[in-house]
């Protein structure tokens, strides 16, 4: 998730959330982890000091990501419309790169440490706000619980992409753009 150049810990998360996603994550061990990226699964020792702490940071770090990802996207400016339409578009990119991590998300949020998973949820709500704001400003007509029950019915609409692949990624974005941003204006 840092840009083009992938450390060997970002290797790592990415093959673990693949395996995480296919078979869950007590269905994985960690020498299966290890013969992913190519090094024993006690040498991921030197990465994580457990599996149960490359859970935690995978998940914290994608809600880092969308919630940084979603400010850059409003800090950019212009139109309430155009700010919704980037953010919309964000999303939906980052749906389709990353359905594993969507998945392991959705299954085992529960495996984190109590710690892990209150970061998590609080990141996650920060970046519901931020859609609630963007929303509301695009459809002034919206109260604040109306906003975040469309901001959260929309992210189930452009994470099922995980589970309903049919169409090209190219067509399958434009679409789910479509759709929810349809969803969101009619949410008035």
């Amino acid at each position: 998730m840092r840009g083009d150049k992938k450390t060997r810990r970002d290797q790592i998360l990415a093959a673990a959330a693949e395996l995480f996603a296919h078979r869950g994550f007590h269905g994985v061990g960690i020498d299966e982890i290890g013969a992913a990226v190519g090094i024993s699964g006690p040498a991921l020792y030197r990465h994580f000091r457990s599996k149960d702490a490359m859970l935690g940071e995978m998940l914290i770090s994608i809600s880092r990501y969308l919630l940084d990802g979603g400010t850059t996207r409003v800090d950019e400016g212009g139109s309430p419309e155009e700010v919704l339409a980037r953010l919309v578009r964000f999303h939906v990119d980052f749906a389709l790169s990353q359905p594993a991590l969507i998945t392991v998300q959705e299954r085992n949020l529960a495996n984190l440490s109590e710690a892990d998973r209150k970061e998590v949820r609080a990141l996650q709500r920060r970046y519901v706000e931020v859609w609630v704001s963007a929303l509301r400003a695009a459809v002034p007509d919206l109260d604040d619980a109306r906003a975040r029950s469309a901001a959260h019915a929309v992210f189930g609409l452009m994470n099922s992409t995980p589970h309903s692949r049919h169409l090209p990624d190219d067509e399958l974005a434009d679409l789910l753009t479509s759709l929810a941003l349809g969803a969101l204006y009619a949410a008035k």
